[in-house]
């Protein structure tokens, strides 16, 4: 079976578009801080898996990466990273890209447009960034919380550990709402009555939920895929920390 002409496409740009938005970076890496530079390549990132499929925007991931620490990073010119703070911002871009990938490749499966909002990025670059230094669950759970309540326009928000209890209407992967008797939608009806369910999984397995009090206004889809990409970041989290936490 043929690889669609779009996909290959997307590939090609993968490989190509991050070393030539890096070297268009070089003359200002003096003058601009690691999180702009690496804000500018995600979104590079989100534009490929954009307009091709997850492959794409994990090709894009890594050459962002890589780009990132030849061009941006001393010693320049060289696949070679001496700061430890240059390494840690060249893996947080990677996590980023990753999971921004996966977003965009969502998005395009449901025909809108994807995430390139600088405060979206902000934000799952953030918590990325949390997982990657906190061993602590609870200070993740709690930051996510806070996110999701500025994000959603929430009256508030709590997290629930452990088994599943009744059956509140669920905020799904893919942004829409589901209550018992079905779909439910959200941009003609508003939010269904009482919390709303978001979900926390890791690699399909249930971690926890976020459980959300809804404010009056209904955020766009946009803002609702990144609240779900923030609890999926809260489920890996939570999933890495299982072990420890059974010991």
């Amino acid at each position: 079976m043929r690889t669609p002409l779009r996909d290959t496409g997307a590939l090609g740009a993968a490989l190509l578009a991050p070393p030539a938005v890096a070297a268009v970076l070089v003359p200002f890496r003096t003058d601009l801080t690691n999180a702009t530079m690496v804000l500018i390549l995600v979104v590079v990132v989100v534009a490929v898996a954009a307009i091709g499929n997850r492959a794409a925007g994990a090709v894009a991931a890594v050459s962002s990466a890589a780009w990132f620490d030849f061009f941006l990073t001393p010693p320049y010119q060289r696949f070679t990273i001496n700061d430890a703070n240059d390494i840690e911002t060249a893996v947080l871009l990677l996590v980023v890209g990753l999971v921004v990938s996966q977003l965009a490749a969502r998005a395009r499966r449901l025909e809108v447009i994807t995430v390139t909002d600088a405060g979206h990025l902000a934000r799952i670059h953030e918590t990325a960034q949390l997982v990657q230094a906190s061993g602590s669950p609870d200070k993740i759970v709690d930051h996510v919380r806070r996110q999701l309540i500025d994000l959603l326009e929430l009256r508030d928000c709590r997290f629930e550990y452990g088994s599943l209890l009744g059956h509140p209407a669920r905020l799904e992967q893919d942004g829409s709402v589901v209550v018992a008797r079905g779909r439910w939608d959200v941009e003609r009806r508003g939010w269904p009555d009482g919390e709303i369910e978001l979900r926390a999984l890791a690699g399909g397995h249930y971690r926890g939920r976020f459980l959300l009090q809804p404010g009056p206004a209904v955020p766009p889809l946009q803002a609702r895929l990144v609240a779900v990409t923030l609890a999926d970041q809260t489920g890996a989290a939570l999933d890495t920390a299982a072990p420890r936490l059974e010991q």
